[in-house]
């Protein structure tokens, strides 16, 4: 889950419409907007860079959430989810390939992974923002899995201090019961950086959090996207009530998630 360290806009009143992905042709729209903000606005080095879209193995596997603007008909954000049967079928999570999750593989059958969320900068606000986490609630809602993991990535353009400090401060506080604990195959080297920086915490993990998510263990080095990842697991049964109902009903436009 690449994590845009950039403050949210303020909220613009626009229909907005959050479906699963039917066709492959819509699935490209959110491989062009993936690229958009992950090559071309936070410069990461994609395979598919040619192609003007970000693509890898695992999107044939995944369900693809889109939000879309009716009035410009464009998709402005995105997720992409992998069920725990799709990753049986191609072998694993995504985030095992940046971390050893035996501690969580018992949890495999109910367990969904989500990433590779982004939005597209002239919707960054909380309409759009709300529209998403609405849908992903819906679709654990509907699926009935019991477990959220991702990986929720902290830009390391400064060397690594910012994301280092970051983890210090949800340590003590997030920390993953130790049988829940991951651990990253590229780590990032905290013992040399700077851990006391007062950095503020990026939205998009703030929101995890307020979920009731665990951060499961050290940061990840991610050196095609150049970021530091947290593994971060939201058991469904944490969230508290008031946050579910909130993300469960409509507000700025309209969810449609069927099929």
């Amino acid at each position: 889950m690449l994590e845009l360290n950039r403050q949210t806009q303020p909220a613009v009143q626009r229909h907005l419409i959050t479906s699963l992905a039917h066709s492959e042709a819509e699935v490209l729209e959110a491989q062009r907007l993936r690229y958009k903000v992950f090559a071309e606005e936070m410069g990461a080095n994609l395979p598919s860079a040619s192609e003007g879209i970000d693509r890898d193995i695992f999107d044939k596997y995944c369900d693809h959430l889109l939000v879309r603007e009716s009035g410009a008909n464009k998709v402005v954000g995105t997720y992409r989810i992998l069920s725990p049967d799709q990753a049986q079928k191609i072998g694993g999570y995504y985030a095992q390939t940046e971390f050893d999750l035996t501690r969580l593989l018992h949890l495999s059958d109910c367990m969904v992974e989500v990433g590779r969320s982004c939005v597209h900068w002239d919707y960054r606000d909380g309409a759009t923002i709300t529209q998403l986490w609405g849908g992903l609630a819906q679709y654990m809602q509907r699926s009935g899995h019991e477990y959220l993991i991702g990986c929720a990535s902290i830009g390391i353009a400064d060397g690594g201090h910012v994301a280092a400090s970051i983890y210090r401060k949800l340590h003590r506080l997030y920390s993953a019961p130790v049988e829940y604990s991951v651990f990253p195959r590229n780590p990032l080297p905290l013992h040399a950086l700077n851990q006391y920086l007062d950095a503020p915490i990026p939205p998009l993990i703030k929101g995890y959090l307020r979920l009731g998510a665990y951060i499961c263990g050290e940061p990840a080095w991610d050196a095609e996207f150049n970021t530091a990842d947290l593994l971060i697991l939201l058991p469904v049964s944490r969230m508290s009530e008031r946050y579910a109902k909130h993300f469960l009903k409509t507000r700025s436009g309209k969810q449609c998630l069927n099929g």
